[in-house]
């Protein structure tokens, strides 16, 4: 069979929609990875151990001209994508090549059947465990309508494609096809994706949202919003709670949806203490462990080795959690957690915010970025990443904000902002907030415990912060009262919130008037 969007005149082998058993023994045979002693298969990536933000490329066409955030976003031109294009198909001539057919998204009416070729059996197995299998009656009628082509082997030229390295990840949206080449990092296959779906739902009125999604005992949905390393994942998974999924959503009429089969999840320092359904799940067969260390000849996983990367990672698929929802859809949600790693230790444990604070948060993005997540990040970094997750938004932050903000207000849902990361000080000084008592807080706020304590308002960031919450330290809920110089405090506090207000500058003509009023109240002062 040839493929249409991709058409290899003289393929060597291409092994179509294996099993998890046969990508096993591809991949050993193939000497891609080792299996650890506790049935995972495990491969190490090399120089790319996180995603190549830099290398990212959009083709600017008629079509994306108006369309794409160009601030955000690199461009080439159709002519250099085709030459990349056609080179791909060249390099791609007689190689043993993996193919695999899945979907994209749990709602049937906005499932994308997706195809993905990549050198690597160790990369079928992590897509198949990503994205959402097809049963064997669907694969028989099964067409494609995006493409993901992987070939790590691959460089590209930055002379002849236009772009800056030999690493390249490019997406031309009118051929609904992605080029990803010279990395070996998975975690670029299902972003390509999650990239193709937030430039094309929004013109559909679907909220696509890098965040994770559970549900309560009574049907009641829990959106979390948060960057890698922020506990996104770590939180989601909560055994009193369902879990749709672990980071990539839709918001449509119908309520929200998974876009995937399956979890990637951050291993550094995993403990089946603190996160025990983690654990279990990437210790069994057909989990992929990304550049986590095998100890001894016992090949027993360290998950506290991060000599090859802090952002060592495990894929499996939804099923592998115990309370993961069989259908990957929920209701409209009652609750929106927005989670922050603030490195400077000033924000509160958990807030509550206004619908308008919740669409300044939303666009902000406000977190740290984490130690491995990308090239050349040794340490948490305070950063503004619009939407909590501006390198996968195509389209300018207001279109996502401004759905969100109409969405928040139609089904009249609870927003909370959640700092898991430092306390007691900035990072350096204090400590990572106590995991126990952020699920504390969000327990209590999830179950609407909250609804009758007592809630004073932040004297710099206007949002509500609750006074006492039972079984949680009420020391930890007032940050400036946990630093041992308030007057440092007060100072930290005050360059975080000129931060916040210097980076919404470039959303200023895109939101209302009650937006902009939602911002630090220092900038009031100013004014």
């Amino acid at each position: 069979m040839i493929d249409k969007v991709f058409p290899i005149e003289n393929p060597g082998t291409i092994h179509r929609n294996n099993s998890q058993a046969e990508l096993y023994e591809l991949s050993i045979e193939r000497k891609e990875g080792q299996i650890a002693s506790t049935g995972a298969l495990t491969a190490i990536t090399g120089q790319h151990t996180g995603r190549s933000a830099g290398d990212k490329f959009t083709v600017r066409d008629m079509t994306t001209e108006d369309n794409v955030w160009w601030d955000n976003s690199k461009s080439i031109t159709s002519e250099q994508f085709e030459r990349l294009y056609q080179d791909f198909l060249a390099h791609a001539e007689g190689r043993e090549l993996f193919c695999q057919e899945l979907y994209v998204g749990a709602d049937k009416k906005y499932q994308l059947p997706t195809r993905v070729y990549s050198e690597y059996a160790w990369h079928a197995l992590f897509i198949q465990n990503l994205m959402i299998e097809i049963s064997e009656a669907e694969l028989e009628k099964f067409e494609a309508e995006f493409t993901i082509v992987d070939l790590p082997s691959f460089k590209a030229d930055p002379a002849l494609h236009g772009v800056d390295t030999e690493t390249v990840i490019a997406a031309d949206f009118n051929r609904r096809l992605v080029l990803i080449g010279n990395t070996s990092y998975a975690g670029e296959m299902k972003k390509s994706a999650f990239t193709f779906l937030n430039y094309t739902l929004p013109e559909r009125g679907v909220m696509p949202m890098h965040c994770s999604i559970n549900e309560g005992a009574t049907g009641d949905t829990a959106i979390f919003f948060g960057l890698s390393g922020t506990g996104k994942t770590t939180l989601s998974a909560d055994p009193h709670r369902t879990l749709i999924g672990d980071d990539e959503h839709g918001w449509s009429e119908n309520g929200v949806f998974n876009f995937e089969g399956g979890c990637y999840a951050k291993m550094i320092k995993l403990s089946p203490e603190a996160e025990p359904e983690i654990h279990d799940a990437v210790n069994r067969f057909g989990a992929v462990l990304e550049n986590v260390v095998l100890k001894g000849r016992r090949r027993e996983p360290d998950f506290d080795d991060g000599s090859l990367t802090e952002n060592t990672r495990g894929a499996y698929p939804l099923s592998f959690i115990p309370n993961a929802s069989k259908t990957g859809t929920g209701d409209h949600p009652k609750n929106i957690v927005m989670l922050t790693a603030d490195a400077f230790g000033v924000l509160p444990p958990l807030s509550k915010l206004s619908p308008s604070q919740a669409m300044y948060h939303f666009l902000s993005g406000y977190t740290a970025k984490v130690a491995g997540t990308e090239k050349g990040v040794t340490e948490p970094t305070a950063t503004f990443s619009t939407c909590y997750g501006a390198p996968f938004m195509p389209r300018h932050p207001s279109v996502y904000g401004n759905l969100l903000r109409e969405l928040i207000a139609k089904h009249n849902v609870d927003c909370w902002l959640v700092n898991t990361g430092w306390t007691g000080g900035k990072y350096g000084v204090g400590n990572r907030m106590p995991i126990k008592e952020t699920r504390a807080l969000l327990s209590a706020a999830l179950s609407g415990a909250l609804a009758g304590v007592e809630f004073r308002t932040d004297p710099i960031f206007g949002f509500d912060v609750p006074v006492a919450v039972e079984g949680v330290d009420t020391k930890i809920l007032d940050p400036r009262g946990t630093w041992d110089d308030p007057d440092a405090y007060d100072a930290q506090a005050k360059a975080l919130a000129d931060m916040f207000v210097e980076n919404f500058a470039t959303f200023e003509s895109h939101v209302d008037r009650d937006v902009l009023e939602a911002a630090p109240q220092l900038r009031a002062a100013a004014e």
